[in-house]
C-alpha cells in the first residue's frame, strides 16, 4: 500500500503529513523512520505545499532517452551521465521558476524523481530499491544556452528555483511499479513531452546503484532519473505541468 508524504508550511514551519483523498493529516515522526498518523491539518488545496524534500544533493542522469539524446543530436551513453544540481535550486509546487537575465533560452525537462530513504554506498541493482522512499514529480529546468556554451553543466542547470519538485512523494512502491509509468509535460495545457519509464536507457535502480558506487546517499537526496524528448522554451506567464501517472502533477508559473 503507498502513502504519500508532504511538507506543508504549518504557522511559518515547515511539519510533515501524509495525504489521505483530499485531506493532510500531521506526520508524527519521520517519513525516514519511525511515525504515525496524527491530527487533521486540513484539506489538501487549502495548506501551502513545500518541496517534499530537502536533499543534499540531486543526481541527474543525461541523456536517458533514446529519443531526447536523439533530438540534441547526441550519442545515447553507455553508462549513465551523472551531473549535479545544487539545494539551492529546489523549489516547490506552485513556486516561480524565475528566468535568469544570463540565459535567452531556458527550457523544461519532466522527470520521474527518486528519493532516498537511507544512507547508500556500494549497493547492486537489485539492492538498491530497499534504500528508496519513494518517488515525486521533478522538473530539471535548463539554460540551453549556457549548458552548450560551457561545455559542461553546473551553470546552465544551476540556477535558483531549477529544480521543482513535487507535489508530494508516494513511498511504499516497488521498482515493477514504477517500470512503465507515463512522463508528460505540459505548458500553459498543450502537450509537449509524451514518454513512458520503461523507455529509459538505465532503470533508476540502476542508477542508485551506479551513484552510490560514487558518493553515500543521503535521506532525503534526490536522483532525476532523465527526461523524454520534447523538449522546449519557457517564457515568462507561462504555467508549467509536469506529471508521472499515478505520481501526481507539479504546478509551477514561469516568471
Amino acid at each position: 500500500m503507498s502513502t504519500k508524504f508532504v511538507r506543508v508550511l504549518d504557522t511559518r514551519r515547515p511539519i510533515w503529513g501524509i495525504v489521505e483523498g483530499n485531506v493532510v493529516y500531521h506526520l508524527e515522526g519521520s517519513p525516514y523512520g519511525k511515525w504515525q498518523r496524527g491530527a487533521m491539518l486540513g484539506a489538501l488545496h487549502a495548506l501551502p505545499l513545500l518541496p517534499p524534500t530537502e536533499p543534499t544533493k540531486i543526481i541527474c542522469v543525461g541523456r536517458n532517452y533514446a529519443a531526447h539524446a536523439a533530438e540534441h543530436n547526441s550519442p545515447v551513453p553507455e553508462a549513465p551521465l551523472l551531473f549535479l544540481k545544487p539545494p539551492s535550486s529546489v523549489v516547490g509546487p506552485d513556486a516561480a521558476i524565475v528566468l535568469p537575465t544570463l540565459s535567452q533560452r531556458i527550457e523544461h525537462e519532466a522527470e520521474l524523481a527518486v528519493v532516498i530513504a537511507r544512507p547508500c554506498r556500494d549497493v547492486t541493482p537489485e539492492e538498491a530499491w530497499d534504500y528508496v522512499l519513494g518517488v515525486t514529480c521533478g522538473n530539471d529546468v535548463t539554460a540551453r544556452d549556457l549548458q552548450r556554451q560551457d561545455g559542461q553543466w553546473t551553470r546552465g542547470k544551476g540556477f535558483d528555483t531549477f529544480c521543482p519538485l513535487g507535489p508530494w512523494i508516494v513511498a511504499g512502491l516497488t521498482a515493477a511499479d514504477i517500470a512503465d509509468l507515463a512522463v508528460t509535460c505540459r505548458v500553459n495545457g498543450d502537450l509537449r513531452q509524451q514518454g513512458r519509464t520503461s523507455e529509459m536507457v538505465f532503470s533508476p535502480a540502476y542508477i542508485v546503484s551506479y551513484a552510490a558506487a560514487v558518493m553515500t546517499l543521503m535521506p532525503g537526496d534526490v536522483l532525476l532519473t532523465g527526461t523524454p524528448a520534447g523538449v522546449g522554451p519557457l517564457t515568462a506567464g507561462d504555467v508549467v505541468d509536469v506529471e508521472v501517472e499515478g505520481i501526481g502533477v507539479l504546478r509551477n508559473p514561469v516568471r
